[in-house]
């Protein structure tokens, strides 16, 4: 398969990456050809888009021996067996990952600027370059973001040499390459035009990919919405939260009585589509919903901001607070992965105005020994593929003093992304709430 350049490859990559969509993934290209290509992904995707600044750690006096891997935000990937094979000293070791340090924060700097990196925590990432020799770097680039959160780790090439690819299927969940000729040689053979990628363009189109959405301006005087026949079904809001105006979306069917209120997890935000698959789901029943960022978008660039449960918690609570003031009827919570905690946190505290709790995928644990504290009926729904997360859960649902109940859901991984998975999600949460909230019209 020969591509006419970079921007073909992109868009014919991302074809092949279609099934990858509704999983609402990041990608990052690899400097510097990877980035036009993932360039073209990213937007055929709808998707967020980064570059991934990669640095190896070459054994002294022997460069192409890796043994280990430097990402941001001091992200380190070592293997100790390479380290003891080499015989590489603690000085040594110290010298090449100082060095390799300084010229990674040196390309990100020059590559993104002041642009926040887009949070990988519980995402599916899509790392991409123009094609691949012998892998190492991609391997390493697959490691390093993995070990920055990523929850599944997708690598998309148009071309590699057939053992490459395979051997790469071990560094990543899922490898998608579009050729795998046998008479390899090098990746510019398999281009009509191969011209060297320069700083600048990996600049320019960054810049012209832009960051995340940013969350609307803070209206002074925010419409009430009362949940009353008639009323409009949807609407934009700014949540006052923990002094923040924070981005929101408020839906409510004609002769809503309950609203639930939906607490994100790590690395995703009020437009995850998982999310409003469920919250769909709970409109038809008559249920009220409203999605809103529980961080500002400079917060999300922190990592640890993520997992910062109490501060999480609190904004919940705020945001229901907030809700009150425009809406009756019984408040519920629906929390995945790190909102999951805070959502549970949050129904722990004195006088928690919440009546009903559901966990899916959920950090139960980062709720700590507030769990004993929660009244609100809570169910927590895991994938029966997702054992770390299940097991997290059963020990969590032990601790509980009030109505609760585990589903698992056969079959299903932690996101839920096998085919009908995330529909069962949708049905048992549904099933939860209306029983404990009561039902809609709908």
């Amino acid at each position: 398969m020969l591509f006419a350049h970079r921007t073909d490859a992109g868009r014919r990559l991302a074809a092949a990456l279609r099934h990858l969509e509704a999983a609402d993934p990041v990608v990052l290209g690899l400097p510097r050809g990877g980035v036009p290509v993932a360039f073209q992904v990213a937007r055929e995707l709808g998707a967020p888009l980064d570059v991934v600044v990669v640095r190896k750690l070459g054994v002294p006096h022997h460069r192409e021996w890796g043994f280990g891997a430097l990402g941001e935000g001091g992200v380190r990937v070592i293997s100790e067996d390479v380290v003891q094979r080499a015989g590489v000293g603690p000085r040594d070791r110290a010298a090449v990952e100082r060095a390799e340090g300084a010229e990674l924060v040196r390309q990100a700097r020059k590559f993104r600027g002041d642009r926040p990196r887009v949070p990988l925590d519980g995402r599916t990432v899509i790392v991409v370059d123009d094609g691949i020799a012998t892998g190492a770097t991609a391997a390493a680039a697959c490691q390093v973001v993995r070990a920055m959160g990523a929850a599944r780790v997708v690598l998309a090439a148009p071309v590699a040499p057939p053992d490459a690819a395979v051997r790469l299927r071990s560094a990543a969940d899922e490898v998608v390459c579009l050729s795998t000729p046998h008479a390899f040689r090098a990746v510019g053979e398999w281009y009509e035009d191969f011209t060297q990628t320069s700083d600048e363009e990996v600049v320019s189109l960054l810049a012209e990919a832009g960051p995340p959405l940013q969350p609307p301006p803070a209206s002074p005087a925010p419409p009430r919405y009362p949940a009353s026949p008639g009323t409009g079904p949807s609407a934009e809001v700014s949540v006052d939260a923990d002094g923040l105006a924070l981005a929101g979306d408020l839906v409510l069917p004609a002769g809503a009585g309950a609203v639930v209120v939906f607490a994100h997890g790590s690395g995703s935000s009020r437009r995850s589509p998982r999310n409003r698959a469920v919250a769909r789901s709970l409109h038809h029943a008559g249920l009220g919903t409203l999605l809103f960022d529980l961080l500002t978008p400079g917060e999300e660039a922190d990592r640890a901001n993520v997992f910062d449960i109490e501060t999480l918690a609190r904004r919940l609570t705020d945001a229901t607070r907030w809700l009150r003031q425009r809406t009756e009827g019984p408040v519920g919570y629906f929390g995945a992965s790190t909102g999951a905690a805070a959502a549970l946190r949050a129904a722990a505290a004195p006088g928690a105005d919440v009546s009903a709790v559901v966990s899916r995928g959920g950090r139960p644990d980062l709720a700590g020994p507030l769990l004993a504290g929660v009244r609100a009926p809570t169910l927590f729904i895991v994938g029966g593929r997702d054992p770390t997360v299940l097991d997290l859960n059963r020990r969590a649902q032990a601790e509980l003093r009030c109505e609760n109940s585990l589903a698992v859901v056969p079959g299903a991984t932690h996101l839920f992304e096998e085919p009908g998975a995330l529909s069962e999600v949708a049905a048992l949460a549904r099933a939860w709430f209306t029983s404990h909230l009561g039902p809609g019209p709908g």
